[in-house]
């Protein structure tokens, strides 16, 4: 195995061990083994660490570009890229870290598409009713009322473990980025549906995860999202509602109730206030589009 290869799987053991998600261990690996791909054609060895100066670097990012991949994807690439020599310039394998030098594109301003209230609410009350096709509805019921009703992340719905969650005073414990961890409350509808799914529960040895698959084993990421597109499909008719589009949702139908940003940006766990503000954006868009339709001065 090539230098490079060692030092690519000894990083990712270290995320690994500080708890990253398996879907962040999963895309790091599938990045990096690219970029090790690229630099070995037809089984040549990689060039040694310590050859993987600026320069070398920019060629990899000038590929990315040449394949016209888009901005999102080429910051992912680089973020594997910039986390494995930061890693490997603090175990001083490397005498400087060169990835921190690279210029990443710029992202394009979107606003995330986020359905209403009423098709949101339509959605989650339409989960967890008595279709053959689900075999375990109260769970998939309770993992909508999460989804919307607290603005979790789907990496930190699957992470909750029994002990996490304060029944009396309905409170929860959620491990966030950065083993970043925050209380975030739940309401009525998703202490009923708790309430209805704990008994249904059947663990398979380990008794901590909330969400249970089929084995009894907690439930993955993946195994999540496709019961959120099954019901985005199955109810909505909308097979582009993913579980971040709840988080969207949640967010966005409290700014327009009037919750403060500060509050919010509690909820969602955001690092910075900045990353909160978007969902200012998207509650300005529905106010010009609501003057647009009503106001008589709005139409030339």
């Amino acid at each position: 195995m090539s230098e490079l290869s060692n030092a690519i799987d000894d990083y990712l053991a270290s995320l690994a061990r500080g708890n990253d998600s398996a879907h962040t261990l999963r895309n790091y690996g599938a990045d990096l083994r690219e970029f090790t791909e690229y630099f070995s054609p037809e089984g040549i060895e990689p060039p040694p660490l310590a050859e993987f100066d600026l320069l070398v670097l920019r060629e990899w990012l000038a590929h990315l570009y040449e394949r016209e991949q888009k901005a999102t994807t080429i910051r992912r690439k680089m973020a594997s890229l910039r986390g494995l020599f930061r890693y490997l310039s603090r175990e001083r394998r490397i005498s400087g870290d060169p990835a921190r030098l690279l210029r990443l594109p710029k992202m394009p301003k979107s606003l995330p598409q986020v359905p209403n209230a009423e098709t949101t609410n339509a959605l989650v009350d339409g989960t967890g009713g008595d279709d053959p096709e689900r075999p375990y509805p109260k769970r998939d019921r309770l993992l909508f009322e999460i989804l919307y009703g607290c603005g979790l992340r789907i990496s930190e719905t699957v992470g909750l473990n029994i002990e996490d969650i304060d029944q009396t005073e309905r409170w929860m414990r959620v491990r966030g980025k950065g083993k970043k961890e925050r209380q975030v409350p739940y309401g009525a509808k998703a202490a009923e549906a708790l309430n209805a799914y704990l008994p249904c529960r059947t663990p398979a040895d380990d008794t901590r995860p909330l969400f249970l698959n089929h084995r009894g084993i907690r439930i993955t990421d993946r195994g999540a999202r496709n019961i959120v597109k099954f019901y985005s499909t199955y109810v909505a008719g909308d097979s582009s509602i993913h579980p971040h589009t709840l988080r969207h949702a949640f967010a966005t139908h409290l700014l327009s109730d009037g919750a403060d940003l500060r509050s919010i940006q509690e909820l969602l766990g955001h690092a910075r206030l900045s990353t909160t503000q978007k969902y200012t954006r998207v509650s300005l868009t529905d106010l010009m589009r609501v003057y647009d339709d009503a106001h008589p001065k709005a139409k030339a």
